[in-house]
């Protein structure tokens, strides 16, 4: 027997529909894909047999039921929302341009910029969320309680590497900060689930609490006063070739639900789900209430808005739909609320992963620097008086940052990627700060360019008296010349950070490996690089790390070095770009330990730290690269203002010596960029965050004075007595 799907021209199906990637939001519980919960196997519209969708024929169902209330789970949303939902209701789940019309409807609706931070409540699989991470927001979070589907969110923005995050829980109990977006939207007819009106109210009161002064909310719901006079008691359509849905439906016996039902059948297995749901009915004037009782002010309804199917078939409560969006005015202007602290207004700046990037092994983002990101974003929402924002898409960052100048307290600059991810052109991004007079954290452009200079770094030095290791600068197509320091030598690029042009290969033993090595080099990166071979030397590999500002206070953090015992013997001893992007390489196991050094070698080192922090114009924070020789005499190799700030970087394990956790490393690194650009009054009490200490043996408390250091090149005495700071243990707090 053939059978050919119904015209249905009117509203028929009970849930919403929405579209490409994303379907109806739930509220609240736990969903394991399956359509039932455990413990409510045999309650009323959950009867025995094979769970719906597992392709297995039921074998018993419900008949014919003359009340279709009595047989509504009041945890309905808990179990419903899973694989055969978005069969059901697939007609419109995949239709991008229904999903295009309702971001382009909703971001006018509420005037929203790609800056602009954005809580997607009640997500689904996140359509939405993923549509506006398309259009350049990165500031968007998906929310909602269905696991299976913040899964399927997840792996849809991994899949088009979009750097979002998607949190599952309850909407009544939010785990954000207070006034942490700037909107909320709550979308797909997601409004509505609970048999209580009081659990709606706690949701909007939720959202009141998450806005910040002045954010704003827009709720996309069904048309409760028209769906009381035109609902459909019943309709069928085909879901597929294979199987097809049956819904009957009633008004609740108050009048003020819609109760449905929803028989899946597959024309060989028979019933595969037998399921009730029911969904409150909210006119204009009730939704008014709702919000003005939450504490929402100015709401406002905007035009109506009815979806069409491509493929003609009905679409349920997602028919008819009210848009309406309201004010989160928190604090009146009254003299009582003249005084209250806002929280600091922080936008982050970060890499474009959208970009390409050369200096990653794929020279793309990947999955463990979104998982970088990600943790960033959680270290940051625990400090506390700051709200963050984040800004990455570098095609509009100008735009984007012109039109917040006079809204921003302080820039987070994290684009060690550099500027359209080019790392020559890292000082940019601060040099754009500086036009638009917005103060932001670390080093200046001027710094920035010295410090990306190798070979200027050693000369500043020199001048300086720090001691540096014997080198060549080789100008780029030059000849390779005979060196002035014997064999072993390291060549690398003059210029870039994060180990780029360094391996293995670079440590070389003879003029002949020199010269097919420089060739090798000039092949991968270009004739037009300049080199700078260097003696390769034997001793520690240390690092260290230094947070705050020389006029204030600062900390010098404890040393470390790499501990090159997991790497064969035979490889030669060097943390290049094997080490911090191949998981298959030896060097891969190396580890940043704390270092044993004399006394005497640990306070030279300490000084010679600060007296570069101070003259190449360091600010915040920076990290120093040393090598000691065959003797134990220590050598610089480079200085990295802005240097890596990730959860697992240098700087990271430096701090966690000390009992730092990632969060307070990067409190502190804000917290003296904010002394630094606002430094208090002598005698004024001192506000803002909380004081993010430093305590523990490792932490420098030294008085910085002349020590004298021997050695070859660059040896003799620090030159710095004259400047006579002292490194304190803690970073004072604002």
């Amino acid at each position: 027997m053939e059978f050919s799907a119904p015209v249905a021209p009117d509203i028929r199906k009970g849930r919403s529909k929405v579209g490409t990637g994303n379907g109806n939001r739930t509220i609240n519980g736990n969903n394991n894909g399956n359509g039932y919960g455990k413990g409510h196997e045999n309650r009323p519209g959950n009867r025995p047999g094979n769970a719906p969708g597992d392709g297995k024929s039921r074998k018993n169902s419900l008949g014919p039921v003359s009340e279709l209330e009595a047989h509504v789970d009041p945890d309905w949303w808990q179990k419903i929302f899973n694989s055969m939902y978005l069969k059901t209701d697939a007609d419109v789940l995949e239709d991008s341009e229904i999903t295009g019309r309702e971001i382009d409807l909703f971001t006018g609706a509420l005037k929203l910029s790609p800056a602009d931070r954005v809580l997607d409540l009640c997500c689904g699989q996140g359509r939405h969320t993923l549509e506006l991470a398309r259009r350049g927001f990165s500031n968007v979070e998906g929310y909602d309680r269905s696991g299976y589907l913040i899964r399927k969110a997840r792996s849809q923005a991994k899949k088009e590497g979009l750097p979002l995050r998607f949190r599952e829980g309850d909407a009544r109990k939010l785990p954000y900060s207070s006034d942490s977006f700037d909107a909320v939207l709550l979308l797909g007819n997601s409004f509505g689930y609970f048999d209580s009106v009081k659990h709606d109210l706690q949701i909007l009161k939720e959202i009141l609490r998450v806005l910040r002064p002045g954010g704003r909310l827009l709720v996309d719901s069904a048309d409760g006063a028209y769906l009381k006079k035109n609902y459909q008691p019943r309709s069928w359509e085909w879901i597929d070739r294979q199987s097809f849905v049956c819904r009957e439906r009633t008004l609740s016996e108050d009048g003020e639900r819609l109760i449905s039902r929803e028989v899946v059948s597959h024309v060989k297995k028979g019933v595969i789900a037998d399921q009730f749901y029911a969904e409150r009915l909210y006119s204009k004037e009730a939704l008014a209430g709702m919000l003005e009782a939450a504490g929402f002010k100015q709401a406002r309804f905007h035009r109506a808005y009815s979806p069409d199917s491509r493929k003609k078939q009905d679409l349920g409560m997602m028919g008819h739909r009210i848009i309406v969006s309201a004010s989160a005015e928190k604090f009146p202007a009254s003299p009582k609320n003249a005084f209250v602290r806002k929280d600091k207004n922080i936008v982050v700046i970060m890499g474009d992963p959208r970009k390409q990037d050369i200096v990653k092994p794929d020279c793309t983002f990947d999955e463990d620097d979104f998982e970088t990101i990600a943790r960033m974003k959680r270290a940051l929402s625990e400090i506390p008086g700051m709200r963050f924002t984040y800004l990455d898409r570098h095609d509009t960052l100008i735009e984007d940052l012109k039109k917040q100048a006079g809204k921003i307290d302080l820039v987070l600059n994290l684009c060690d990627e550099g500027f359209d991810n080019d790392p020559k052109k890292e000082l940019h991004v601060p040099a754009l700060l500086e036009q638009l007079k917005i103060p932001y954290t670390g080093a200046g452009p001027r710094s920035l360019a010295f410090c990306y200079d190798k070979s200027l770094v050693r000369g500043v030095a020199r001048e300086m008296q720090v001691p540096v290791a014997r080198a060549v600068y080789i100008c780029p197509g030059a000849p390779v010349p005979e060196l002035p320091f014997p064999f072993p030598a390291i060549i690398k690029p003059n210029s870039g950070d994060s180990s780029f042009g360094i391996t293995q290969k670079s440590v070389v033993h003879s003029q002949a490996e020199l010269e097919n090595s420089v060739r090798e080099v000039r092949e991968k990166l270009g004739s037009d690089v300049p080199l700078l071979v260097e003696e390769f030397l034997s001793g520690k590999d240390i690092s260290v790390g230094v947070i705050g500002n020389l006029l204030s206070s600062y900390t010098v953090l404890p040393i470390t070095e790499e501990d090159y015992s997991e790497v064969p013997e035979s490889l030669p001893r060097v943390c290049g770009y094997e080490a911090k992007w191949d998981p298959d390489s030896p060097y891969w196991k190396i580890r940043s330990v704390p270092v044993e050094l004399p006394e005497e070698t640990r306070i030279a080192v300490t000084n010679y730290c600060l007296a570069l922090y101070g003259r190449l114009e360091c600010r915040d924070y920076a990290r120093f690269d040393w090598r000691l020789d065959a003797e134990g005499r220590p050598r610089l190799l480079e200085v990295n203002p802005n240097p890596g700030w990730c959860w697992d970087g240098h700087l990271a394990k430096m701090a966690a010596l000390v009992g730092m956790s990632y969060s307070n490393m990067l409190g502190a690194i804000l917290n003296a960029a904010m002394q630094r650009v606002c430094p208090p009054a002598r005698d004024a009490p001192q506000q803002g965050l909380p004081g993010y200490e430093v305590k523990g043996p490792g932490a420098s408390s030294v008085e910085v004075s002349s020590v004298e250091v021997n050695g070859n090149e660059g040896s003799g005495k620090c030159g710095v007595s004259a400047l006579s700071f002292k490194a304190v243990s803690k970073v004072q707090a604002l």
